[in-house]
């Protein structure tokens, strides 16, 4: 290969940009032209001209293509939002009378896209076990358009067998969407397994610095230019080219973040597995716990940065002392960066809220960043003691 060629490998074409290294940032709503005549030719065609940055910016575009090559995507759409990636996705999929299939316990958006605004205009939800595929199968009614995935989930981490649900799917002509976040494309590959829509919170792994709200959808080239020109162009829910730049920041450490995490979770998990105030742990890769496990070694790679576990309590004081207590875990939502969170549904009781909620009150998500391995155990051995 030449150097040339190496240079202009996924939209880093550096000859356009003075040879900089690191791509600039094009802070621009706006781009000029010197005749009416290219105007005319640049409006043409705004997916791939610049011509107005709520439709196409340089840097944004540079994002699309790296992220689209890591999906193994034949072209993707970045958001302002993972809300907005789903949301742009299932709005073209769907109109009023379908039906769409979707797992148990997805992101809480998404529920509410599915269950409360879609309900508004016609289009009907069946929410089922996403570990059980036959009752996957058994939702599937005359009008269904869609069915979503979301393999591990974010909470109870529960795993989908995808290619077999989209074997059926694509038999009933059905679409399937798979919310990838927790995996990466570098631990798992859903295009790959017959998926036909990818999407992502970018605000975690993909950017990994907690510092940008982003989303991502990925499909073919056909689909990415429909939705560009519909959902994507109406809704108007981009991203800015600053924080396209972040993302591309971001990008060039993913391996190594993803990895350095992956090998500290595991280290945790097999520490807390052996715990005795720990009732049960929820991680693809646990062996003693999980009852997917060899579902989880067939799709992914590795078991990620990210599991939950049920503390041996049913007192939320307990749970809250021992959260509490923790001096590296961080109280946050969201996930994916550098520092480590934990998410206690406790946080979520109250005497408002209290009948919406149907996990367990002793759950908790941790998200494990860079910090030492053994500099977290060492913390959750003092909190759990605690209990």
């Amino acid at each position: 290969m030449e150097n040339s060629d190496i240079f202009n490998l996924l939209g880093e074409e550096r000859e356009n940009y003075f040879n900089a290294v690191v791509p600039p940032i094009m802070q621009s709503s706006n781009f000029c032209f010197s005749t009416v005549q290219e105007m005319r030719e640049k409006l043409q065609n705004e997916f791939t001209s610049h011509f107005y940055t709520r439709v196409n910016n340089p840097t944004v575009e540079i994002l699309r293509k790296k992220i689209a090559a890591l999906e193994g995507s034949e072209d993707c759409l970045v958001f302002s939002s993972g809300s907005a990636a789903i949301a742009a996705a299932v709005f073209h999929l769907v109109k009023s009378g379908d039906h769409v299939v979707c797992v148990q316990k997805p992101y809480s958006w998404t529920d509410k896209l599915l269950n409360e605004l879609l309900s508004q205009y016609g289009i009907s939800a069946t929410m089922v076990p996403g570990s059980d595929t036959e009752k996957i199968f058994a939702a599937i009614k005359p009008n269904t358009k869609l069915i979503y995935l979301e393999s591990p989930n974010s909470v109870t981490l529960e795993l989908q067998d995808i290619v077999a649900v989209t074997k059926v799917a694509k038999a009933k002509n059905i679409t399937t969407i798979l919310d990838n976040s927790f995996s990466t494309p570098l631990y798992q590959k859903p295009l790959e397994m017959g998926v036909d829509i990818v999407v992502h919170s970018a605000s975690k792994f993909l950017n990994g610095h907690s510092d940008v709200v982003a989303g991502v959808l990925c499909t073919s080239s056909k689909r990415i230019r429909a939705i560009f020109h519909s959902e994507f162009m109406t809704l108007g829910g981009i991203i800015s080219p600053n924080d396209a730049w972040l993302m591309l920041r971001g990008l060039r450490t993913l391996s190594l973040r993803l990895n350095h995490s992956t090998d500290s979770t595991e280290k945790i998990v097999r520490f807390l597995e052996e715990h005795p105030k720990i009732e049960h742990i929820n991680y693809p890769f646990s062996k003693k716990y999980n009852p997917q496990y060899e579902l989880a070694k067939k799709q992914m790679k590795r078991g990620g940065a990210m599991f939950s576990a049920l503390l041996k309590t049913d007192s939320i004081d307990k749970v809250d002392r021992f959260c509490n207590a923790l001096k590296y875990f961080l109280l946050a939502c969201s996930w994916g960066g550098y520092e480590t969170l934990i998410f206690p549904t406790s946080a979520l009781y109250s005497s408002e809220n209290y009948r919406k909620i149907d996990r367990p009150i002793n759950l908790i998500r941790f998200y494990v960043g860079l910090e030492d391995a053994d500099l977290l155990i060492h913390d959750l051995e003092q909190a759990l003691e605690l209990i």
